[in-house]
């Protein structure tokens, strides 16, 4: 395994800078995000793909750093029922394809989208419940109307432009937010879609990791490093859905944290060690997103914790086997 981190915390120094920091880091991977929510501080498709030497010149910036790209991220909504905000989406990950197919990564992150809950609707809908009735023909109209046949002819798309990965993070408020909705959209669409194994999505939903990523196996394309801390007392009151402010941490049932700051060595070694199992040997990039620490804290605290429990160089063996 190479440990990674996803480059938009840093996303107020450029390419350069970033890479330099990374690498006295330790850090041996980068996913970049290429448009969408992760916005493109770091790679811009449209510039990328209209001059052959500003692509050569990022591919050789990551040569200079000896650092592997390990996905380019286009998180974002395009199955949203507003036209205009879903085809904005839609052409960001049209291009982060295209741009994926110029250098060579066969491997894009996103998130499934969410539609509303009709033709006419203007904002997306996340059903958490399957009555009154009501509910259950907004999952048909969502599934089976617009996420089943958008990814279809999306994953069409991709195969023709090499792409055989389309890793989506599995985030609540999303039609995919588990691996049970994961593995509907992947039997209804195609081995081409797979899992961005994120934990910190899962750890609040009350999901075990360890269970999750042994239900998935081969599923998983690529994982994000981010922890989540449960409020026992919140929780206690108010359960786990909560809409507060991610600023309100005092207030919230949950905040994500960098790892080490909501699970300890022994779960995260876990993790880690089932990856291994179910055949996934590949990036464990860093996702930044504790609002209690600085980036730099953040990211420096997360690599010394992923140092420890990323121990595995080559396969072993028993000495008697």
């Amino acid at each position: 395994m190479k440990l990674g981190v996803f480059t938009v915390v840093l996303g107020n120094q450029n390419l350069e800078e970033t890479l330099q920091y990374l690498s006295k880091s330790g850090v041996q991977a980068v996913e970049i995000g290429t448009g969408g929510y992760p916005g493109t501080a770091h790679a811009s498709p449209d510039e990328l793909l209209a001059d052959e030497s500003k692509l050569e010149a990022f591919k050789d910036l990551l040569k200079k750093y000896n650092i592997v790209l390990s996905a380019i991220s286009c998180h974002g909504n395009p199955v949203h029922p507003q036209k205009e905000i879903a085809e904005k989406f839609h052409e960001d990950f049209e291009k982060t394809i295209l741009l994926a197919e110029k250098l060579g990564i066969g491997r894009i992150v996103t998130f499934s989208g969410c539609p509303g809950d009709s033709e006419g609707s203007k904002y997306p809908n996340w059903v958490t419940c399957p009555w009154p009735e009501d509910f259950l023909a907004v999952l048909d109209y969502q599934w089976n109307d617009v996420l089943i046949p958008y990814w279809k002819k999306t994953v069409a798309f991709a195969k023709q432009h090499g792409i055989k990965q389309i890793a989506l993070e599995m985030h609540p408020g999303f039609c995919v937010y588990n691996p049970e909705t994961l593995l509907r959209l992947r039997e209804a669409v195609g081995p081409e879609i797979g899992a961005n194994f994120d934990p910190s999505h899962l750890f609040w939903q009350g999901i075990n990791p360890v269970a999750a990523i042994r239900n998935l196996g081969s599923a998983i394309f690529h994982f994000h490093a981010k922890d989540t801390k449960i409020d026992e007392i919140n929780v206690g009151v108010n359960g786990v859905l909560d809409t507060k402010h991610y600023g309100d941490e005092i207030s919230r049932s949950w905040v994500f944290r960098s790892v080490g700051y909501g699970h300890g060595h022994q779960v995260w070694k876990d993790i880690i060690s089932n990856l291994r199992m179910v055949g996934y040997d590949d990036i464990i990039s860093i996702e930044h997103e504790d609002s209690l620490m600085s980036p730099n804290e953040g990211l420096q605290k997360a690599i010394s914790f992923l140092k420890e429990v990323m121990v595995f160089e080559e396969t072993g063996g028993m000495w008697w086997a």
